[in-house]
């Protein structure tokens, strides 16, 4: 069986986290069906871009889930996220073989240059810091991704110098 997944399309304009009432249509869709539940909340991950906390009561409501059942499945995947992601999320690979090519040195570099800690995204919404068990991508090690692109075989300094080619990319299109 395959699975489809929701994707998130970055930079795309999202509806306003208060107006719950673009969730009624999931809702009713989903609403007493068995196994509904992972599916609605990938749908209405996919329509805000996270999980918005005024959705949980209402996702409780129609598939007659606990909340708190509902967030320990929102959190224990982790394709599920609670607050807003960055429009680019850069995702550090620590498998084994990155983690023995100093994927550490390349989160450190990140979490100094963004500001943010892993896992957090940065002020101006551009970038999501994330560790990630594995990648893929083993003979580039150590390996980073960016949206779809893979940067291998990095240092600290490297990485930061990428994000920051996208940052000033970004600030060219923003006044343009």
């Amino acid at each position: 069986m395959r699975i489809h997944r929701n994707q998130i399309v970055r930079g795309e304009e999202r509806p306003d986290e208060s107006d719950m009432t673009l969730i009624t249509p999931l809702l009713a869709k989903y609403r007493g069906k068995r196994g509904g539940l992972i599916p609605l909340l990938q749908s209405t991950q996919h329509l805000y871009g996270y999980l918005p906390p005024a959705a949980f009561p209402l996702i409780s409501e129609a598939t007659g889930v606990a909340q708190s059942e509902i967030y320990g499945v929102a959190t224990f995947y982790a394709q599920f996220r609670l607050h807003p992601a960055g429009k680019h999320i850069v995702k550090v690979c620590h498998g084994t073989a990155c983690h023995v090519q100093n994927a550490r040195d390349v989160t450190e570099a990140l979490v100094e240059a963004l500001g943010v800690p892993d896992g957090g995204t940065t002020p101006d919404g551009l970038f999501t810091l994330e560790s990630v068990a594995c990648l893929g991508c083993c003979s580039l090690a150590p390996v980073m991704m960016i949206g779809e692109s893979t940067y291998g075989k990095l240092t600290g300094s490297e990485a930061v110098r990428i994000v920051k080619e996208i940052r000033i990319k970004e600030s060219r299109e923003k006044q343009d």
